[in-house]
């Protein structure tokens, strides 16, 4: 729902100048994957959704195509550079807004993803009567102060609550406040600065989903803990090429024809990961137009792959293949192929089942024409 109808304009700042190291992402954690998209592209869409615009975000220096990345395709954004803390960040994106000041402002944390339009209208509805509005929850947990490693008096909890952000200003207020700022520490928040400026700031209702991603946990916990592959891959049988299955090279009088090696048994393995980790397949990752690929060996995909599941925060759980052909007999190198296989995986052999079929003469398989294979995994988050 549009509020910019009803209430005076109001413009954005989104903060998203830290590092987030402790949240244990390869890279800062308000640019990381969360639900499906960058966590600063969630607060950033929310807002403007909300009829708040333009929005400015502030990012770390050498950051900018990360942040390109994350916010492509939105309108009304502009990102720039923060300070040297949250502070020094806000009141850049205020001095950015500055040239054409709204009537108010509202200040986020990217690293609060979880933004619901209610809270954004109960706060631009709250201005109408203050100067500033934050977003409060109460404090359901018993407190106690801390004497040291043991427990010391009870701290009342019916008088305390929990801060969120987006907080909202009236916009000439708040910019005036932090450049009149002169606390000897960096303030926690602009609720902060505004009350130390003299303002009263009004509380409104905050909501649950605002919780802020702060640890590795809070990525994990977004992701399933086993994910599902399935792959499957066909090669013709042809005179003069080597048979390559699993890994391990069977002497037969025709091989697998294909770009690469053709080792089907590895092709479907590889497809099946790629699929349990929605990042296509193998003809994506070692398309057969690029000459580089001509005769590799197919343990390099498969490496690959496995270096696709690690990144995503996952190992294997098992894979399960099977190969289908009426020649030549799987059974002999049965043990041989789930070594070869488990080790390039980088897993114990129980974890790793191959199997073999025939079509009873039916089809291409049955023809002795080609083989065919299908593979199976699941993997288990780490």
């Amino acid at each position: 729902m549009s509020l910019d109808h009803e209430l005076p304009a109001a413009a954005g700042i989104v903060v998203a100048a830290g590092q987030g190291l402790r949240a244990g992402q390869p890279l800062p954690k308000q640019f990381a994957v969360w639900r499906g998209k960058p966590v600063v592209r969630h607060s950033v869409e929310a807002l403007l959704s909300a009829g708040v615009k333009p929005i400015i975000v502030v990012i770390p220096e050498d950051a900018a195509d990360m942040a390109d990345a994350a916010l492509q395709g939105l309108a009304d954004v502009r990102c720039i550079v923060g300070g040297a803390n949250r502070q020094d960040s806000v009141r850049r994106g205020l001095e950015a807004l500055a040239t054409e000041p709204p009537e108010h402002v509202l200040i986020h944390d990217a690293a609060r993803p979880g933004l619901p339009h209610s809270v954004i209208a109960r706060l631009r509805t709250a201005l109408g009567h203050q100067p500033g509005a934050i977003p409060v929850l109460p404090v359901v947990d018993s407190l106690a102060h801390a004497d040291g490693s043991v427990m010391g008096a009870p701290a009342p909890r019916e008088a305390l609550r929990r801060v969120q952000t987006p907080q909202a200003f009236r916009f000439s207020y708040i910019l005036r406040a932090h450049r009149d700022w002169t606390g000897e520490t960096t303030a926690g928040d602009d609720a902060q600065v505004a009350q130390a400026a003299g303002l009263t700031i009004a509380l409104v209702e905050g909501d649950e989903t605002l919780q802020k991603l702060t640890f590795a946990s809070d990525f994990a916990a977004d992701t399933p803990p086993i994910r599902i592959g399935s792959g499957y891959d066909v090669h013709r049988l042809e005179d003069g090429e080597e048979l390559w299955l699993c890994g391990v090279k069977i002497e037969h009088h025709q091989g697998l024809a294909g770009h690469s090696d053709a080792d089907v048994a590895i092709h479907a393995l590889v497809d099946a990961m790629l699929g349990a980790m929605g990042d296509g397949d193998i003809g994506q990752h070692f398309p057969p137009s690029d000459a580089q690929w001509r005769g590799a060996s197919s343990d390099r995909f498969l490496a690959h792959a496995v270096g696709i599941v690690a990144k995503g925060g996952y190992r294997l759980g098992n894979a399960d293949v099977t190969i289908i052909c009426e020649a030549p007999k799987i059974g002999p190198y049965r043990d041989t192929m789930r070594d070869r296989l488990a080790a390039i995986l980088g897993v114990d052999k129980s974890l790793v089942s191959v199997k073999a079929t025939t079509t009873e003469k039916l089809g291409f398989t049955g023809r002795g024409e080609g083989i065919a294979a299908q593979a199976v995994v699941s993997l288990v988050r780490n």
